[in-house]
């Protein structure tokens, strides 16, 4: 059984998609699972982070087992998988939300992809996040709202990238929902299926053996900052 999918995308170039997506799927961890970021936006394979949940930790070597050659490092209680932006990476999006079991993905990917993902009928996505500068780009935010609405899709809009802190916090996956900086509570319930509250940072399921130890990880692709 698959979760809800959430896509996350940007309006005429806005920045801070990125950051955004990697929020969002720290909202959508459970305690019992991962979020699941699928990004189709980069190139750059993820890098695991030095601390991350069992749950990501789990994920991420199922996902590796799964997609051998894609991009997969868990980070804080978030597992990331990079998929290349063309067809290949579209038809490995079901696949991955199958291996997730019930994780609600978010997939941030760019706007040209799109229409693409809308009609890969297996994704099916409840919901969708735009990156959008109101002020400059109010014609286009109307015309992708109502093309995702007359796909089912529910739309939310964020006018604001986050901070410099809580976007680094965001994508080593330790953003907690309510944190200063995080996204808007309001945005974050239209965008997924149960409230962010389910997240419990106080009382994580660290695996201590991790912490310290993820540069050996014979998943993380890349070296990269």
């Amino acid at each position: 059984m698959t979760g809800a999918v959430v896509l996350v995308t940007s309006v005429a170039g806005a920045a801070g998609a990125g950051p955004a997506a990697a929020a969002l799927a720290c909202a959508a961890a459970h305690p019992d699972r991962a979020g699941l970021l699928i990004d189709l936006a980069t190139s750059r394979a993820p890098r695991s982070g030095l601390v991350a949940t069992v749950e990501a930790r789990a994920l991420e070597e199922r996902l590796a087992a799964h997609l051998p050659q894609a991009g997969v490092a868990s980070r804080g209680q978030v597992c990331q998988l990079t998929l290349p932006p063309d067809a290949a990476g579209i038809e490995a999006i079901a696949g991955a939300l199958t291996v997730a079991r019930g994780s609600t993905g978010v997939l941030r990917l760019s706007p040209r992809l799109l229409h693409a993902v809308l009609e890969e009928g297996r994704v099916g996505p409840s919901a969708a996040m735009l990156r959008a500068d109101i002020g400059e780009d109010r014609a286009l935010i109307s015309l992708a709202t109502r093309a995702l609405g007359e796909q089912g899709v529910r739309v939310g809009i964020l006018k604001q990238p986050l901070g410099w802190i809580a976007a680094r916090r965001a994508l080593a996956g330790i953003l907690s929902p309510g944190a200063a900086g995080a996204l808007p509570p309001r945005l974050v319930a239209r965008l997924l299926p149960e409230p962010s509250s389910r997240s419990r940072w106080a009382a994580p399921a660290w695996d201590p053996w991790e912490i310290g130890s993820r540069e050996g990880s014979p998943h993380a692709r890349s070296r990269r900052p």
